[in-house]
């Protein structure tokens, strides 16, 4: 766990980031959102080289506490960072005409948006219906030519700096289709659309903190020549070469799954802090509820998850970086990355909010918040179930193989090879690997399989560099239980023995858990109230109070053999 002053730590105290937004309307939250998310950008001083490069401050900003604060300002980072400056950065090396505005979007003088998803195709990239014709002038004329073609999600309405996109289209020629290529647009000038560019802001997702999700389409949009990002002219494949294109999503998968880790560090603090405080017993006799082992156990297995897929984090950003890699195989790492993450924070935002009773409930204590928006992430660049159907197909059939275990002995890796192993034999016996048999059989096991290399992944990457031996044991009997039955059926570990292991692990870690919890360092990013009586009680002072001088009429005592008058409900119902 780093120690190492964070870049933003002195944005943590400032009025912009302490400030209370839930009583603030839904405009004036985005308002905030967008200047946090500005202030912390321009903290990192991120230069052209550093997204290209994905430089170790490119991952540090990915992994910004926050996450924890204000998921929708981590939203619209990622966006205006690794999308939009991601993808036009890598045509301003050979186009510098095209560097002042990476070094406006870096400097957030301008808003970035990254319009590919369509409302009927999602990211479906290939069947995608919005179109630029090139026209007699050079010019292009970008159109939605359907309802389903609009643009879904990317927040376009005006907000207050003018906003550019790299807006998907599919390229037309003199009639003929050239696949769908980038186009930088100008989508308003922070007070009003452009001419032709139409944005309907939909309702609130409800949970996260609010992102203005639009719908946008395009009408005769003119765009001048150098719109398109990449040649006119068509060369080899066409999927290859979107393929190419579209690479900042795939490092999107990655950079996105590495924003659950503030999340879960921020879920154990408030799980930790608010079991220390909250009492439970007689005046005489009372106890923290962390004294509770079913208290304990959420919270000590997060705890672990942290430590161990810190050091996951870490190994697969340097094998995604490392070019020389199957870009296949590095798209895997990521997808694989992002499934095991959200899973485990999803899990572990369930667990400790429900052992926070009813004040886990509340949106002003973060936990609710979090677990929406890491729902959020695990759709977001490309949806964790339909990854993992991808990714374990295309391994199955042999395409390419992620890095083997080093240990192919060690129990996640006897899992992982037994469920491959499983399925394999499967679709051996299928007659293709789009057959009804694989739909029945394969595709729902898809997702553990991902799951269950990302375990063994984790494990490894813990032990590689000397994650303590109780945190990884704990970690290991917590991924057990997620397939106990397998282990019991081909690894004589049933629950007992599992019980016992985990058992053990938790009595080791028990003692250590406030020095682990307080080097995850996230305190300053923590605006839940439960997790101390001097917040709570200034909270509480912030409620709207009612009071008065109101009186009721009390009933009049009724007279012996008066009977009572019936509800005029039953009045009704008893002359029919």
């Amino acid at each position: 766990m780093s120690s190492s002053p964070r870049r933003t730590q002195h944005l943590a105290k400032t009025p912009l980031f302490t400030c209370s937004t839930h009583a603030l309307s839904r405009t004036d939250k985005g308002k905030v959102s967008y200047e946090r998310a500005r202030a912390t950008v321009r903290a990192y001083e991120l230069t052209m080289d550093d997204v290209l490069t994905l430089s170790p401050k490119f991952w540090e900003l990915h992994q910004d506490p926050l996450m924890a604060l204000d998921g929708a300002a981590m939203t619209l980072i990622t966006i205006q960072v690794n999308l939009t400056t991601g993808t036009i950065a890598r045509y301003a090396v050979h186009r510098p005409e095209l560097v002042s505005l990476v070094e406006d979007l870096l400097s957030y003088r301008k808003h970035g948006q990254f319009l590919m998803t369509e409302v009927g195709h999602g990211l479906d990239i290939a069947n995608l219906e919005t179109t630029a014709t090139l026209q007699p002038s050079g010019e292009f004329l970008l159109n939605t030519p359907s309802p389903q073609a609009a643009k879904f999600m990317p927040p376009t309405v005006p907000a207050g700096l003018p906003t550019v996109a790299v807006v998907w289209a599919r390229l037309f020629v003199n009639g003929e289709d050239r696949g769908v290529r980038p186009f930088i647009v100008y989508l308003n000038d922070g007070k009003q659309m452009c001419a032709g560019v139409k944005s309907r802001l939909l309702p609130e997702r409800g949970g996260p903190n609010p992102v203005n999700h639009s719908i946008t389409s395009f009408s005769n949009v003119r765009l001048p020549p150098d719109a398109l990002l990449g040649p006119l002219e068509t060369s080899g494949s066409l999927k290859a070469a979107l393929n190419q294109a579209i690479w900042r999503v795939v490092t999107g998968t990655l950079a996105i799954g590495s924003m659950v880790l503030p999340v879960m560090k921020a879920t154990a603090t408030i799980g930790t802090m608010y079991s220390l405080r909250r009492h439970v017993g007689s005046p005489r006799d009372r106890v923290p509820i962390m004294h509770f082992r079913t208290q304990q156990i959420p919270i000590l297995t997060l705890t672990a998850r942290v430590y161990v897929l810190e050091a996951f984090q870490q190994w697969c950003t340097s094998i995604f970086c490392d070019t020389t890699v199957d870009s296949r195989v590095r798209h895997a790492i990521a997808g694989i990355f992002k499934t095991t993450i959200t899973e485990h924070s999803n899990a572990a935002s369930i667990a400790i909010s429900d052992r926070c009773g009813v004040q886990g409930l509340f949106a002003h204590n973060q936990l609710t918040t979090m677990h929406n928006e890491t729902r959020g992430i695990a759709i977001a660049e490309g949806d964790v179930l339909v990854l993992s159907i991808k990714l374990a197909t295309e391994m199955l059939q042999g395409l390419y193989s992620v890095p083997a275990p080093k240990d192919p002995k060690s129990l996640l890796a006897l899992h992982e090879a037994g469920l491959f192993q499983e399925n394999y034999a499967t679709l051996a016996n299928s007659s293709h690997h789009r057959s009804s048999e694989v739909n029945r059989l394969i595709l729902p096991q898809c997702l553990s399989i991902i799951e269950a290399i990302g375990h063994r992944m984790a494990y490894e990457a813990a032990v590689a560099v000397g994650v303590q031996q109780d945190l990884v044991d704990l970690y290991v009997a917590s991924v057990v239980k997620h397939d106990l039955a397998w282990y019991s059926e081909n690894a004589g570990f049933g629950r007992r023995a599992l019980a016992e292991f985990e058992t053990k692990a938790l009595d080791a870690v028990l003692p250590q858990l406030g020095s682990l919890v307080g080097k995850m360092g996230m305190e300053p990013w923590i605006s839940s109230k439960i997790v101390s009586d001097e917040r709570w009680n200034a909270f509480v002072e912030t409620c709207p109070v009612f009071e008065g001088n109101g009186k009721v009429q009390s009933p009049r005592a009724r007279a012996p053999g008066e009977k009572t008058p019936l509800p005029q409900q039953e009045m009704v119902r008893s002359h029919l």
